[in-house]
């Protein structure tokens, strides 16, 4: 499962690896209405996101991680809403990873300065879906999901070989 964190919108998407093919199985947002109180925003978004975790059951979860911010007071919103993203997959007992925007968008784009745009299309192909996945921030979920998979299968690769 990956989650792209936002106050007013948290894009969340689950994928799956079957026989080397990867396919999506469930993409959304926890949407928070204008004018909600940013502790009510917070506390809306944990309990969707466990709502989440309980009905598909993920694996584990991948979270984008803090980025630079010209605006202290966004850049703390925004590590509010990332602890309570990470408190829902811990208080669910799911291992977290996190990754940087450049890591995710070279990982799907094979360009760490992608925008959302190809970033969203590249996701369309690389699940075969026949919709683009609304909004931005359920594409870029499903983005961080996928970046997860590609760094865990080299990183298995990489095990094997150092036990030969």
């Amino acid at each position: 499962m990956g989650i792209d964190p936002g106050s007013n919108c948290t894009g969340y998407g689950i994928i799956e690896e079957r026989n080397g093919r990867l396919s999506a199985v469930h993409w959304g947002c926890v949407r928070n209405p204008p004018g909600m109180d940013f502790p009510q925003r917070l506390k809306r978004i944990y309990e969707e996101l466990i709502a989440v975790i309980r009905e598909f059951s993920p694996g584990m979860v991948a979270v984008e991680n803090l980025f630079f911010a010209v605006n202290a007071k966004s850049a703390l919103k925004l590590g509010q809403t990332r602890g309570v993203t990470l408190l829902a997959a811990v208080t669910q007992d799911l291992p977290v990873a996190e990754y940087s925007p450049l890591e995710i968008k070279q990982a799907v784009a094979g360009y760490g300065r992608a925008d959302k745009h190809q970033v969203r299309e590249m996701v369309t192909r690389l699940l075969n879906l026949k919709e683009r996945p609304e909004p931005f921030d359920a594409s870029d979920a499903l983005a961080i999901a996928i970046c997860h998979l590609h760094s865990a299968h080299t990183r298995n690769l990489i095990a094997k070989e150092l036990k030969r």
